[in-house]
């Protein structure tokens, strides 16, 4: 999922009609095995006092109520004669069946988070109904705790993670006292918030925006020396001299996670304190990125440690990446996708952070000066085997990378969705073929809230990454100098991880782990 700039997005998004090419590109590369669309569990907790049935009754009845619904809730899918190979566009649906997109189901009381991911890995394994509006929401009531969940999916081709966290925004609320008049979906409510982001950024024909005109501008003259140079970096790592930076399809290991997949899923998640990730990034002189990346790298190197099945390669990844200037919240946004080496075959975790911030660094580079357009094209042209490989069903023999790491920046206050606090925002995303694994995170309040998403038949226990991922943070605030209790901790994690291989007398959810560890519970 790519990030693109808030302030810049929205009225392009309000605007969409015909699709892109990477839009259609999702359409294209969808089939039973391989469902593209992204969405997530929205976790909340109920005001005091209020009904849990007739709360959620409330919502569902203010969501539907809507007369005309804003993109791309009210949208569906119009095709030409060649189908998804032709020309294809949003249309405005006059047959939207609202009951079928918003439903409402009940997990058996008192609902443990390990029900409540059962329940999102079977809804996110199926097809979206591509003769409606491509989305669901699904309202979930019986979690223990006064809690209560929606989980959403929307098709890639609508949708991707930022313009999910704009309809995060739109549709909750940073005052727990505001209730809903009228429905979040509605066109109404889409162009309130369009023009909130409007005062909220200025006006039009600001001198930034004026230099955004400019930027536009120099891409068109100047692009050839921008790609000619990228091209250039690019190819000398294809030849092998490229130092640190890495291409997909180049030197990536086949890997337990590496294989053919079918249409199963296996949906898990967790928090862990945003400042506790961040410190680590920058007592070892990187960035939150680097610790997130470096995480998950530790996480997965046990992982497969488990299985016996660590290749000698190191794991790559696709790592989405944000070319904004520091500092910089206006103007358009580059986007770029890089292959982060995960130095997975690297024992000593500093220096594996270290190989993983040289990686980084060098992808960002490649990309460095670029506008968003040239960085979207270079994209393209690296990722263009891909067009050979999936017709011909290579790409699981061939994979671009080993598995997908994105951060998708969410609010950085409390939300509330008619009083009852957003406590969590869990992304589920894409796996495909050779890709069977994908790590996504929003940051949301004081969290880092973790979704993970795989393949059920290639990682039946993909929840013991979560364990795994915990030991490696705390191991990197080790060799960072941070943790004093990191060996309590990790002896801690390790008891519960072995734990795992004797049958449970009982799979109750674990209570919050106290404030020392600072760890949020496990919800899987």
């Amino acid at each position: 999922m790519l990030a693109t700039d808030f302030h810049n997005e929205i009225p392009k998004y309000m605007a969409l009609k015909k699709l892109s090419l990477l839009d259609s590109g999702f359409l294209l590369a969808e089939n039973r095995k391989t469902p593209m669309h992204v969405g997530g569990v929205n976790l909340f907790t109920l005001p005091k006092g209020v009904d849990e049935q007739e709360y959620l009754h409330g919502i569902a009845h203010v969501l539907r109520s809507a007369e005309e619904f804003r993109p791309p809730f009210g949208d569906h899918l119009k095709m030409g004669p060649l189908g998804v190979f032709g020309p294809m566009s949003w249309e405005p649906d006059s047959t939207l069946d609202i009951d079928y997109h918003i439903r409402h189901s009940a997990l058996p009381k008192p609902g443990r988070y390990r029900e409540l991911f059962a329940l999102v890995s079977r809804l996110h394994a199926t097809l979206l109904d591509r003769n409606r509006p491509l989305w669901e929401l699904h309202l979930i009531e019986g979690l223990q705790d006064r809690q209560c969940a929606v989980y959403s999916k929307f098709h890639h081709a609508a949708i991707d993670g930022v313009r999910a966290m704009h309809l995060v925004q739109s549709m909750y609320s940073p005052s727990a006292q505001q209730r809903m008049q009228d429905s979040p979906l509605s066109r109404g409510a889409g162009e309130r918030y369009r023009a909130a982001l409007k005062e909220q950024h200025g006006e039009p024909w600001t001198d930034q925006e004026l230099r955004n005109v400019g930027e536009q501008l120099k891409a068109y003259f100047d692009s050839s020396v921008q790609m000619y140079s990228a091209l250039k970096r690019a190819a000398d790592a294809w030849r092998g001299k490229g130092g640190p930076l890495m291409m997909p399809w180049l030197n990536v290991p086949h890997s337990a996670i590496n294989t053919s997949v079918d249409g199963a899923r296996r949906f898990v998640a967790q928090s862990w304190p945003l400042e506790r990730i961040r410190a680590v990034g920058k007592a070892l002189d990187g960035t939150f990125n680097d610790a997130v990346v470096a995480m998950c790298a530790g996480g997965l190197r046990r992982y497969l440690q488990d299985c016996s099945e660590l290749p000698t390669l190191s794991l790559k990844a696709m790592v989405p990446v944000s070319l904004r200037a520091a500092g910089d919240a206006d103007s358009s946004n580059a986007v770029g996708a890089i292959s982060a080496d995960l130095a997975t075959n690297i024992a000593d975790p500093e220096k594996r952070f270290a190989a993983i911030q040289a990686s980084t660094r060098a992808g960002k580079s490649l990309y460095q000066d670029m506008t968003g357009r040239e960085a979207n094209l270079l994209l393209q042209l690296i990722h263009a085997p891909g067009l050979l490989l999936a017709p011909l069903g290579l790409i699981s023999r061939f994979p671009p990378y080993s598995t997908v790491i994105s951060n998708v920046p969410g609010p950085r206050q409390p939300m509330y969705w008619n009083g009852a606090r957003l406590t969590g925002i869990y992304p589920a995303s894409i796996v495909t073929a050779g890709v069977a694994l994908n790590i996504t995170l929003v940051t949301y309040d004081k969290n880092v809230d973790f979704g993970i998403t795989a393949c059920r038949r290639t990682m039946p226990h993909v929840q013991r990454l979560i364990d795994y991922m915990e030991e490696s943070l705390a191991e990197l605030e080790d060799v960072a100098g941070l943790s004093s209790t990191g060996g309590k901790r990790r002896a801690k994690v390790k008891t519960t991880a072995k734990a795992k291989a004797k049958p449970k007398a009982s799979a109750k959810a674990k209570p919050k782990a106290s404030k020392s560890s600072r760890h949020k519970s496990n919800r899987r």
